[in-house]
């Protein structure tokens, strides 16, 4: 009973987290002419740190933390490169061009990048009932974003934004499959506090290299501090932690499968908060999505 309990406390967390990141890329798209990819991740970031800074002094042992840092600091540096300082800053260049039925699109292949990355790198071996799963979610997402009218593929065609989106997803696949080898002597408080401070200082470069003036800065903060707020608490903080912990509980191949869920949640964001409308295929698709997770998570072998 605790057992269940416990996993199914996993999926409520990946659910989360996959709100929280689909409001993301709507935001990141709704912001883009007002501020730079590097600018938003950097005040993501900086303010993320901020959050989890009085959590860090309850639960981090300072000295562990420096000490294992230095024992382990190529693979957190990877992490810290991968997760924080690369992904989000290219999901948001990606955003200033690619329209978002290309992005849902190209972004659904995330958790088959995962599948292909786990296998090559982790030498995991997948059930044939799990790749249907995989297949049936994708296809799912594929039938959304294409709004069931399959002869749209004929008109798909790749843009730089795109490109990106590739880009990010496997980075992201990458940063799911090396979370594996984290140090086994932090917890989800310090490994969160620590790739996010080493991040933001692999980010601080770029940042620099962009030529901001202190007074464009505080104008640009103030006037986009409610989006900047979500992106630091929600898309990060929560999200970050809920994504650390599923995978350390359930792996990269089932933890990314959750991924399928993002056209769904945008569907329905844009019902709530863009009026837009929900249709028939948005349904069909989700019922789809719904069982290719079913599948993946609960009649897959171990």
């Amino acid at each position: 009973m605790i057992e269940n309990l416990k996993t199914y406390k996993v999926y409520f967390f990946l659910v989360l987290c996959v709100l929280f990141w689909s409001g993301n890329f709507i935001l990141g798209r709704f912001i883009k002419d007002d501020i730079t990819p590097i600018e938003l991740s950097f005040f993501r970031w900086i303010f993320a740190l901020i959050f989890i800074l009085p959590f860090s002094l309850k639960y981090m042992n300072l000295k562990k933390c420096i000490k294992i840092t230095k024992e382990n600091f190529f693979i957190l540096s990877v992490l810290s490169i991968l997760g924080i300082t690369l992904f989000n800053t290219i999901v948001y260049i990606a955003l200033q061009t690619t329209q978002a039925t290309n992005a849902l699109l190209i972004n659904s292949t995330t958790p088959l990048i995962v599948l292909l990355l786990s296998v090559l790198i982790l030498r995991n071996k997948i059930s044939k009932i799990q790749v249907l799963g995989f297949l049936l979610s994708t296809f799912g997402v594929v039938f959304i974003v294409l709004q069931a009218d399959f002869s749209k593929i004929d008109n798909f065609t790749f843009n730089h934004g795109d490109i990106w989106i590739i880009v990010s997803a496997t980075i992201w696949a990458l940063y799911s499959i090396f979370l594996r080898f984290k140090p086994k002597e932090l917890n989800h408080v310090e490994l969160f506090t620590t790739i996010v401070f080493l991040g933001i200082i692999y980010l601080i470069p770029l940042y620099l290299y962009q030529g901001y003036s202190i007074k464009d800065e505080i104008d640009i903060f103030y006037n986009n501090w409610q989006i900047i707020f979500y992106v630091s608490f929600f898309a990060s903080v929560l999200s970050f932690y809920f994504w650390n912990y599923a995978v350390s509980q359930i792996g990269p191949e089932k933890s990314s499968q959750f991924a399928h869920l993002m056209p769904v949640f945008g569907a329905i964001l844009a019902y709530i908060f863009l009026n837009e409308t929900v249709e028939f295929y948005h349904l069909i698709g989700a019922c789809f999505i719904g069982v290719g997770i079913y599948l993946s998570l609960f009649l897959a072998k171990h």
